[in-house]
């Protein structure tokens, strides 16, 4: 869980080491800085008393601190190869930010297919999937948490666009199917997990399998309560209530005061969602997130059912039709080279909108949703860290750029813009998805700065990028909101740090930007690698180390 950083007393105001525009250039190595330098050196020698610290001494830190245009403040392990997690986000929603624009969108259709006559449909109702990420509860565009209301009433229904969808389909007098409700996730190839995955993850939302046609982020939320009685098998209920997983429920009522042990499994391909373990009878309910096996499967029966409540009688079921994946070897693949033209805007391949053919004679749309723009779901992509809106914005990128929504494409892509227009080292970064989950992604420091110096300041203009603002208003805020809301609480860090999280088993990491009290910005990153399982020293080390550049002189 998040933890209030403690600023120790006498921590300065944002001074020279946030870009004190007179400053000498200091350090461009690991250890010593430049002489003369006393800001650099007294920087210097807090982070190495940090990390030397018992509860740090055995992890691996890598830091970077620079100037908006990338001007060196402090290294150390700059070029050394760390698991970024969850803030390889950034590189993802740059890309698309960049490549597909803030205001891009993505349709989602209800298709007849099949002859339609007098209100019948002989053949099959098809709901095909845009690549739309939010077709779910989500209320957007992200509000900070003081900025919702106190009583906001019942949060949205999940399943309310496919309601919509529903009502647009019933409103043309369909009253008949003949045949299925088929879920068409074509527009992206099936690759629902991307290389690195660890099995264990795949059970939870965080790890939910990536579709062209996603509902509810993938997820059933599943609420386990304990009966008044000890001894009792406790209730389980899910929602959206549809009745996709079959239940196979041994967990008991416990003694008071026990606490909640819940375990939940289920085994690769499976329905069958297991639930054990213990929930003492005085516990609140357990609620957990648990990931849909196949999404468009899931949306076609969630339809079906909500057409039938409409009147509309469906003869056949509820199936899925998918685009096996062709491509083979990943690093291979992810690693073509692209011609530079297709990130200065000079080449383009036109294919953003190819995926499922264009309608046959016998295909007929009865119902349309547009989403909201890209830019809107990248501000919740990294302010709350959403695994699943990173992957499918990747997909997109390799959809929009080399005419495949697959995992491989879309990495090439990123890859190409972090070389061709970020100037990033070739080596300085190993991707194999869009939302750091995968336990093969790597990352040095420097590559991470050097993208948030390009985003902040073009090295041709010296202006930001024209997504920049946006960009960074997409970021977790210190002490306000998103993964940041309960860390650096305090002035004069709160409201100051703009920084995407990233969290795995044994590390952590941290970069972004940092206001002074100068009126100028730093840029910092810093990861942590290989730190004792279940301890958040490192966390609290690195928040210091931050409090420690905010405050050098």
């Amino acid at each position: 869980m998040q933890r209030t950083i403690r600023a120790a007393a006498g921590v300065l105001a944002m001074a020279a080491a946030c870009l004190s525009a007179t400053a000498q250039a200091p350090v461009n190595s690991a250890t010593e800085p430049l002489p003369g330098d006393r800001r650099s050196l007294a920087l210097d020698r807090q982070i190495a008393a940090l990390v030397a610290q018992p509860a740090a001494a055995r992890a691996h830190w890598g830091v970077i601190v620079t100037r908006l245009d990338g001007a060196p403040i402090y290294a150390l392990n700059e070029g050394k190869l760390f698991h970024p997690a969850s803030y390889a986000k950034l590189f993802t929603t740059a890309a698309a930010m960049a490549l597909l624009g803030p205001d891009r969108t993505f349709e989602t259709r209800v298709v007849a297919k099949g002859t339609l006559e007098a209100g019948v449909l002989m053949g099959d109702l098809e709901l095909v999937g845009g690549g739309d990420a939010n077709l779910s509860g989500r209320v957007l565009p992200y509000v900070s948490p003081a900025n919702r209301p106190r009583d906001g009433g019942p949060a949205p229904d999940p399943l309310r666009y496919l309601a919509q969808l529903a009502d647009q389909v019933v409103a043309k007098g369909l009253k008949e199917v003949d045949g299925d409700v088929v879920g068409d996730d074509t527009y992206f190839a099936w690759e629902p997990y991307t290389p690195g995955w660890a099995v264990d993850d795949l059970v939870w939302g965080y790890g939910a399998p990536v579709s062209a046609l996603s509902i509810n982020e993938n997820q059933i939320q599943v609420t386990v309560t304990p009966t008044a009685t000890q001894g009792h098998t406790a209730t389980v209920r899910l929602t959206p209530a549809i009745p996709y997983y079959t239940l196979d429920v041994g967990t008991w009522t416990g003694t008071a005061k026990y606490g909640r042990h819940v375990s939940m499994n289920r085994a690769s391909g499976s329905k069958v969602l297991q639930i054990g373990g213990t929930i003492a009878v005085d516990a609140g309910a357990d609620v957990e997130e648990v990931a849909i096996q196949d999404p468009a499967e899931y949306a076609a029966m969630a339809l079906k059912g909500i057409l039938e409540a409409r009147g509309v009688e469906v003869k056949g079921t509820a199936r899925v039709e998918h685009r096996p994946s062709w491509e083979g070897d990943f690093p291979t693949q992810s690693r073509e080279t692209m011609d530079p033209g297709f990130f200065n805007g000079t080449l383009s391949l036109g294919c953003s909108e190819m995926g499922r053919p264009d309608l046959g004679p016998n295909e007929t749309v009865l119902a349309t949703h547009r989403s909201v723009a890209l830019g809107e779901d990248v501000g919740v992509t990294n302010k709350v860290s959403q695994n699943l809106h990173a992957e499918i914005l990747l997909r997109h990128l390799g959809k929009s750029m080399a005419c495949f929504g697959t995992t491989a494409q879309g990495e090439r892509v990123v890859r190409g813009f972090l070389t061709e227009r970020a100037g990033i080292d070739k080596d300085d970064f190993v991707l194999y998805d869009g939302s750091g989950v995968s336990g093969y992604d790597l990352v040095t420091p420097r590559a991470v700065a050097k993208l948030l110096s390009f985003a902040a300041h073009d090295p041709k203009t010296g202006a930001p990028q024209p997504w920049f603002a946006e960009w960074k208003a997409s970021l977790p805020v210190g002490g306000v909101d998103g993964t940041l809301e309960d860390r650096f609480t305090r002035p004069p860090l709160k409201g100051h740090v703009f920084a995407k999280t990233g969290t795995h088993s044994e590390g952590n990491a941290l970069s972004g930007y940092l206001d002074c009290a100068s009126g100028q910005t730093a840029i910092f990153s810093i990861l942590v690698d290989d730190h004792l399982p279940a301890d958040n020293a490192d966390r609290d080390t690195m928040d210091k180390i931050v409090a420690a550049i905010a405050a050098a002189e």
